[in-house]
Order: C-alpha cells, then structure tokens, then sequence
C-alpha cells in the first residue's frame, strides 16, 4: 500500500516525545531514532494497523502509541500516532502522520513543507 502526501509542520513537541520512547524503539528495532519526526499530510484519513503498541508504562505517559513499520525513499521508517489521535481527540486529524526513523528526512534529502511523498507500507 502506498499513502501520497505533503511534507507538512508539526507542533513542535515530537523531540521531548520521540526522547521519551527511544528506549522502547530500540528495544524493538535495534535503532536509535532521530529526536524529531516527519510530518506528512495525506490526502484522506489513514487508521493505523499497529504492527506494535508502546504501552504507557513503557515512556511514563498517559496513552498507547500506535506504531506502524514503513518505508520512505527506500529507508526504513515507522509511522507513530498517539491513541488520542487515532480516535480523532488528539492534536492531528487523521490526515496527518508522524514518521520516526535513524535519520532526519528533511536534512537528508531537503523537504520542504508541501512537496510531494509516498510512504509504502508493506
């Protein structure tokens, strides 16, 4: 499956969160995750079909992250939503997803907000 989108501003929080459920990544995936995500704005909703939850015991917060392996340009990435989002109460809509991987997208290969990606999920 492949979801199209545009490379889009987040709120500004994803390093303090992404530092709190590092330990839990590499745990599982055996990578050290950039402290920042990727934010991409889809052209209809997308409910994630975790492939693993982070529980909140595991990062000392208050809801599951939802977490969904993926790929962007051929890198290995996973798609993060916390369940407040996933239900349609949180801070994004359904639209947008916010990708954690080793490394950061917009330096490496020069995003800008409203270019054009795809992220395949297997």
């Amino acid at each position: 499956m492949k979801l199209e989108g545009k490379v889009t501003s987040g709120l500004g929080t994803a390093k303090m969160w992404v530092g709190k459920v590092e330990k839990a990544f590499e745990e599982k995936t055996n990578i050290k995750v950039y402290h920042g995500t990727l934010n991409i704005k889809l052209k209809d909703d997308y409910k994630i079909n975790p492939d693993w939850i982070i529980k909140p015991e595991e990062y000392g917060g208050t809801q599951d992250v939802l977490v969904k392996k993926c790929k962007i340009k051929e890198n290995i990435a996973y798609i993060v939503r916390a369940e407040k989002n996933q239900l349609g109460k949180g801070d994004h809509d359904l639209r947008i997803i916010e990708i954690v991987s080793n490394i950061n997208f917009r330096e490496k290969y020069n995003l800008k907000d409203e270019e054009n990606i795809i992220v395949e999920i297997n």
